[in-house]
């Protein structure tokens, strides 16, 4: 079964729409310990002190539960609610180039792109950490590099994704942000 769409501007009102569960605890509790995690890591804790490296095993921890989760996980969290083939990603960017972008009860196939290549930045990130503190590669710059290069760059995606949020819940008129804390979306 196909979850309800509605163009952009839809006449429902939030008021009188009925708030339906989207995002599950798991999908929040990842969600937020990254945010919370890419914070410390890139802005507060020392990179490489025991601190920064327990909060990159406590992403390795959360992705690899986010990882099982999307394929046993609820309806919204599963991989095959959300994935996009390409033809359906073409088709909503061309919508949404025209401002006619379909409104999407879970992830739309730009947001389910975006997480997908955040989730790929996170692994990698993780393993690049986690390979720093081997033997085999202890004070290879080439890693301390790339370690550093696929911080930065999800930091650029989590910039972007987070506009991405605010512009579709203004295109929308329902606060995204606020879904991801409680769970629920308008239906």
């Amino acid at each position: 079964m196909r979850e309800r769409i509605a163009p952009a501007g839809d006449a429902t009102s939030p008021a009188t729409g009925t708030a339906v569960r989207v995002w599950d605890p798991v999908v929040r509790l990842f969600h937020w310990t990254v945010v919370a995690a890419c914070i410390l890591n890139l802005f507060i804790l020392d990179d490489g002190d025991p601190p920064h490296r327990i909060v990159g095993y406590v992403v390795a921890g959360a992705l690899a539960v986010r990882l099982v989760w999307g394929f046993i996980g609820t309806r919204y969290a599963r991989f095959s609610d959300f994935v996009p083939t390409p033809s359906r990603l073409a088709r909503y960017l061309a919508a949404l180039a025209k401002g006619r972008e379909p409104r999407v009860l879970g992830h739309n196939p730009a947001g389910a792109v975006m997480m997908l290549a955040l989730m790929v930045l996170l692994a990698g990130v993780c393993l690049t950490g986690w390979m720093m503190g081997l033997d085999a590669f202890w004070g290879e710059d080439w890693l301390e590099g790339l370690h550093e290069t696929l911080a930065n760059a999800i930091l650029v995606l989590a910039l972007l994704h987070a506009s991405a949020a605010l512009f579709e819940s203004w295109r929308h008129r329902e606060n995204l942000v606020w879904s991801m804390v409680t769970g629920r979306k308008r239906a």
